[in-house]
C-alpha cells in the first residue's frame, strides 16, 4: 500500500498532574527529516523523541510541536533560608536597640526581604514525563500515519488510471510498427514504378531496402522493455514501506525507453503517441514526488 508524505496528527493528554499537546505535520521531502519544538525544560527527550518517529517513518520533513504544562500542587516548592532569616532579625533588633524603637518585627516583615523565601520547581520523574511523551507521540502518529494512507490510496487509484493509458499507447506502437514497414514498402515500390515507367522492379533490391529501413525503425526491445517496466511499477504499487525512490528509478528507465522510441520513429502516428507517453509519465513523475 502507497502512502502519501503529507499528514497531520494530534494528539492530547491530560490527567490531574499533567496536561500536553503533540501536534505532527509532514510534507514531501527527499530523506527523513525531524524538526521538533518543544518547551525547554523537555529538551532532554528530543533524541528520544525523533528516534521515535524515525521508527515509523521513513521519509518526509515532519514538524514536531510540543506543549506542556505540569498541573501539580506539588510541582513547586518554597524555601526557606533559616541562616539569612535569623541575619535579618538580629540586624532589625540591633535596629531597633540602638534607636530606642518599637519591636514590631514579625514573620511577614521578614518575608519581604529578599532571599529569604525562593519557589523552586520540585524535581521531575523523567521516565514518568517520557512515558506520557511517548504515548502522546505515538498517538499523534497513529493519527498522521493513518492520513497518509489515505492519500496514498488517492495516489495509487491515480497512478493505476495513469498506467492504463500509458499501457494503451504502447498497445497502439506494438500494431502500428509492421504496418509502418508495409507502409514504407508499398511507397518504394510505387516510388520506383512511377521513376522507371515500364521497367520492372527489382524485388530483391527493394526487400534489401524494405529490411534496411525496418532494422533502422525496429522498436520491439523498446516495447517490450517498457512493458516489464509498467508491469514492475504496478508490484511496487502493492509493496508495503517506503517505495517512492524505487518508482523513481523505474520511471527514470520508461522515459528513456519512449524517448529512444521517438528518436527511431519514422511515423507521424507514432510520433503522436510518443508525445503522449512523455505527458503520461510527467503526470506520474508529479505524483510520485508526494509517495514516501
Amino acid at each position: 500500500m502507497l502512502k502519501s508524505m503529507t499528514g497531520y496528527g494530534r494528539c492530547e493528554y491530560q490527567d490531574s498532574n499533567l496536561r500536553m499537546t503533540v501536534e505532527l505535520k509532514s510534507v514531501n521531502h527527499r530523506y527523513c527529516e525531524v524538526f521538533i519544538r518543544m518547551p525547554r525544560q523537555l529538551g532532554s527527550f528530543e533524541d528520544r523523541i525523533r528516534t521515535l518517529i524515525m521508527e515509523r517513518i521513513s521519509r518526509g520533513k515532519i514538524d514536531v510541536f510540543l506543549n506542556w504544562d505540569n498541573l501539580s500542587d506539588q510541582a513547586k516548592e518554597v524555601i526557606l533560608d533559616e541562616g539569612l532569616a535569623k541575619a535579618y532579625y538580629n540586624a532589625l533588633m540591633k535596629i531597633s536597640a540602638g534607636l530606642g524603637l518599637r519591636d514590631d518585627i514579625s514573620s511577614s516583615t521578614l518575608a519581604k526581604f529578599p532571599d529569604i523565601l525562593k519557589v523552586e520547581k520540585k524535581d521531575e520523574d523523567d521516565e514518568a514525563i517520557w512515558a506520557v511523551i511517548k504515548t502522546a507521540v505515538n498517538d499523534a502518529l497513529d493519527r498522521l500515519i493513518i492520513m497518509r494512507e489515505k492519500e496514498g490510496e488517492k495516489l495509487q487509484k491515480s497512478l493505476s488510471d495513469i498506467l492504463c493509458s500509458i499501457e494503451s499507447h504502447v498497445s497502439f506502437l506494438e500494431t502500428r510498427e509492421p504496418v509502418v514497414v508495409r507502409e514504407y514498402r508499398d511507397k518504394l515500390s510505387a516510388r520506383i514504378q512511377e521513376l522507371m515507367e515500364n521497367n520492372v522492379v527489382d524485388e530483391t533490391r527493394l526487400a534489401m531496402e524494405v529490411a534496411i529501413f525496418a532494422d533502422r525503425c525496429c522498436i520491439t526491445e523498446e516495447l517490450v522493455r517498457l512493458k516489464s517496466h509498467i508491469s514492475q511499477f504496478r508490484d511496487i504499487m502493492n509493496m508495503n514501506g517506503a517505495v517512492g525512490k524505487k518508482m523513481d528509478f523505474l520511471l527514470q528507465e520508461m522515459n528513456r525507453e519512449v524517448n529512444t522510441i521517438g528518436s527511431k520513429s519514422n511515423d507521424l502516428e507514432i510520433t503522436k503517441h510518443v508525445v503522449e507517453l512523455k505527458s503520461e509519465i510527467e503526470k506520474v513523475r508529479e505524483q510520485i514526488q508526494n509517495i514516501e
